[in-house]
């Protein structure tokens, strides 16, 4: 037997050998399905079959590199060459320029990226004279993706009433225009967007029966990778060309269908056994990534789905630890418990920052993740994105802020001069630069004294620039009298910028909505935090603290391993030793937008499962009981998906809280002796009559009665009488810790606590709120 043969268990060798007719390779986490893949191709060129007539697809380029080195090295590197390998645009790209004659393309037709399409449309928009707020470039783009997608041709668009109906009703009439005249521009340009590379390869293989035919005979042996990912379109082009010799396999995890958002459908897996009754079906279930705990906790949360395709993932690998659970009083206690856990994880295990990843739902969770790594001094690293303070619509609402500060920021002031949008273009701005360095002034004093100087501009120009003036001097007033968090939710509402990236509509830009609500989040967290420590909290102190954690994130020339921080999504295929998955709650996972139906739910419960089954020796999964939703803190319940979990896997490290008393029913004998008629009394109230029925009460002048509330005496604050060195307390952000000392007295009296997660803190008692536990 071949070497590389013998590195496979009973399951992946049966794969491997099975050489001819519909394969299925249904692949768990974590089971090699890579390997398998591989070694398919490798066995089948071994057996005679020409790499010429193999076509592998794949989803990313990353992928197919690495299985093209790994048959490199079975079969040789030249014969490697000749297979017909790589993602399903590459491949079909390769054929539509070799039959681009066929459709009336230039062989060397352009491929448009998004920003392309996005600028065309938007010039298409314009010149029909169409509302540029109901016709959004970008949602128009997605919808003319998804029609593609599906095959929804312009042809297919017109005949199809349905579709015409759902766009009158979104108040978008003239979208069949649009689209008609994006794909004849497209044309004519002798260009294809990505999804035409989909679309036009269908559109070849349905017109000309030759073609179909020629490409049949060449893919004798197909194998596509990630089969639960395909879309309508791909799964089409894959049937068509498998439809000859039938010599197809497939190899997926349909528990790890997690994209259909971007059209994947999950039914293409599910429905590869009706599609080929002949199929053979393989099924690769002992994890060789994570231990039994894992494992086994993974299982018994996917086992809820109730579409799912039958297999058992098990593994051979140690128990493990079980997985710690923690529950933190707020996002920011969250955030400082993860990056507690990895510090002392690395110091008791000697292990590097690149050992760990911390998992989130939304981009916008990773803030308070940076700034308790920061703090810390545990270098990180953000995948598929860019650190949050480093994001646009941050760093715009920063400028904003910082032009507060200082008004001859030039670079602040060029970055929000015209955004929102308010008619100050490029060369207003550049005119505005030469005056300030002609009268060696800043360009805001320049702007301030517009009716002085003469720059070349018209009074329409001139007005706008002084009423952006006018508007940066009243918020600098405000600053007077305003801590940071009320200066930064004024800008943002009075600019209207999160009005315009609403405007946008796409998930990106819902996205960058959340982003700006937990800047004013953690803002308010950072006034909170210096109020308490009796430590200035003005807006300079929190632009200062930002400017520090940029530096931190610039930092490119160190090259020391860093902790991952990346959206599950992203994650998908990766593996770490040691997974935090963080924010645990209902409405943030599962995804409150992602509840209304059984389908959208399940796929939450994939992705999940996804997230946990990216660790290989300890899992932490945290979520908090307050979280800050746009400056307020906002009560959040546990996710349900950590009830789903057997709590035999589970270790929480703080105590489970109860289940909702709302969710049992009253025991009917509390009403039995309860008298028809019941007026109840509050407490106060009672006192209050009894008081007044005594008699030297009448006596007593009416203004004595009823005191002003200024002159009530106030209780004595429980903190000043019985706080003492030594309580145990709890605060509604840092959780519990022990008071070390007490000093000063009064308003000003301070206590030293070291809290278990947070470290030490010295809080003002009357802010601090603090509550005595032992």
């Amino acid at each position: 037997m071949d070497t590389y043969l013998q590195q496979l268990n009973e399951p992946q060798r049966a794969a491997v050998l099975q050489k001819d007719g519909p394969v299925i390779i249904i692949a768990g986490a974590g089971s090699g399905k890579t390997r398998v893949l591989t070694y398919r191709i490798a066995y089948l060129m071994q057996q005679g079959v020409d790499p010429f007539n193999i076509l592998s697809l794949t989803f990313t380029n990353k992928a197919a590199r690495e299985m093209k080195e790994r048959i490199s090295k079975v079969v040789g590197n030249s014969e490697a060459k000749n297979l017909w390998m790589g993602t399903f645009h590459s491949v079909f790209a390769r054929i539509l320029r070799a039959e681009a004659d066929r459709l009336g393309y230039p062989s060397n037709f352009t491929i448009y990226d998004t920003q392309d399409s996005v600028r065309l449309l938007t010039t298409i928009i314009k010149e029909m004279n169409l509302d540029k707020d109901r016709y959004k470039p970008k949602q128009v783009l997605g919808r003319i993706s998804s029609f593609k997608n599906s095959l929804i041709t312009v042809k297919a668009y017109f005949n199809n009433s349905d579709l015409r109906e759902a766009d009158l009703m979104a108040s978008r009439p003239k979208m069949g225009e649009v689209y008609k005249t994006y794909v004849d521009r497209c044309f004519k340009s002798g260009a294809m967007d990505f999804d035409d590379l989909l679309l036009r390869t269908n559109e070849l293989l349905a017109r000309f029966p030759d073609v179909l035919a020629k490409y049949q005979d060449r893919f004798r042996y197909i194998m596509v990778d990630e089969y639960q990912d395909t879309n309508h379109s791909q799964y089409i082009i894959v049937r068509a060309l498998a439809d000859r010799f039938q010599n197809i396999c497939v190899v997926g995890d349909d528990s790890q269908s997690i994209y259909s958002f971007r059209g994947a459908n999950i039914q293409n897996i599910l429905n590869f056994q009706k599609d080929y009754p002949a199929v053979k079906t393989f099924k690769l279930e002992q994890n060789y990534r994570s231990t039994k705990n894992i494992v086994n906790a993974a299982n018994s949360l996917i086992e809820k789905n109730k579409t799912k395709l039958d297999k058992e993932v098990w593994t051979s690998n140690v128990t493990g630890e079980p997985i710690k659970v923690m529950r933190t009083i707020s996002d920011g206690e969250e955030g400082r418990f993860v990056a507690q856990s990895i510090f002392e994880n690395k110091m008791n295990l000697q292990l590097q920052n690149s050992e760990f990843a911390v998992l989130y739902r939304t981009n916008a969770q990773s803030r308070a993740i940076e700034d308790a790594l920061r703090k810390k001094d545990i270098k990180y690293k953000i995948y598929g994105g860019i650190s949050f303070y480093q994001r646009k619509e941050i760093k715009d609402v920063l400028s904003y802020l910082r032009i507060l500060i200082n008004p001859n920021d030039e670079e602040a002031l060029k970055r929000i001069i015209n955004y929102p949008a308010r008619g100050i273009g490029g060369t207003t701005i550049d005119k505005l630069t030469i005056a300030a360095n002609q009268y060696q002034k800043s360009i805001f004093q320049i702007i301030k004294n517009i009716d002085k100087v003469d720059i070349g501009i018209n009074s329409g120009t001139k007005t706008k620039l002084q009423n952006f003036a006018n508007m940066i001097q009243r918020f600098q007033i405000e600053t007077q009298t305003k801590n940071a968090f009320e200066v930064a939710d004024l800008v943002v509402k009075q600019t209207q910028l999160i009005k315009d990236l609403q405007k946008d509509g796409t998930p990106e830009g819902i996205s960058k909505v959340e982003n700006v609500q937990e800047l004013l989040n953690g803002i308010k967290d950072f006034i909170t935090d210096k109020i308490e420590a009796g430590e200035e909290a003005s807006l300079t102190t929190f632009l200062e603290d930002v400017a520090l954690a940029t530096d931190f994130d610039a930092d490119k020339k160190d090259e020391q391993p860093r902790v991952s921080l990346m959206t599950i999504h992203l994650s998908k295929g990766l593996e770490f030793p040691y997974v935090y998955i963080v924010g645990l709650e209902e409405n943030l996972f599962p995804s409150a937008m992602s509840m209304n139906t059984r389908t959208e739910l399940e796929e939450e419960r994939r992705l999940f499962y996804v997230a946990l089954t990216r660790a290989e020796k300890a899992a932490y999964l945290s979520y908090a009981q307050t979280r800050y939703r746009w400056g307020k803190l906002t009560d959040a319940e546990p996710s349900r998906f950590l009830e789903e979990i057997d709590d035999q896997y589970l270790e929480y490290l703080t105590s489970k809280l109860p289940q909702s008393s709302a969710s049992k029913f009253l025991d009917a004998s509390l009403f039995e002796d309860a008298p028809k008629k019941i007026r109840f009394q509050k407490p106060i109230e009672k006192k209050r009559r009894e008081f007044y029925k005594k008699k030297d009460v009448q006596n007593i002048p009416l203004k004595a009665k009823f005191k002003k509330v200024t002159e009530v005496t106030p209780k004595t604050n429980l903190f000043d009488t019985n706080l003492t060195v030594g309580n145990i307390v709890e605060h509604n952000r840092f959780g519990k810790g022990e008071v070390l000392s007490i000093e000063g007295k009064g308003p000003n009296k301070k206590a030293e606590i070291q809290f278990a997660t947070a470290g030490k803190k010295k809080l003002i008692l009357q802010y601090a709120k603090l509550k005595v536990i032992g």
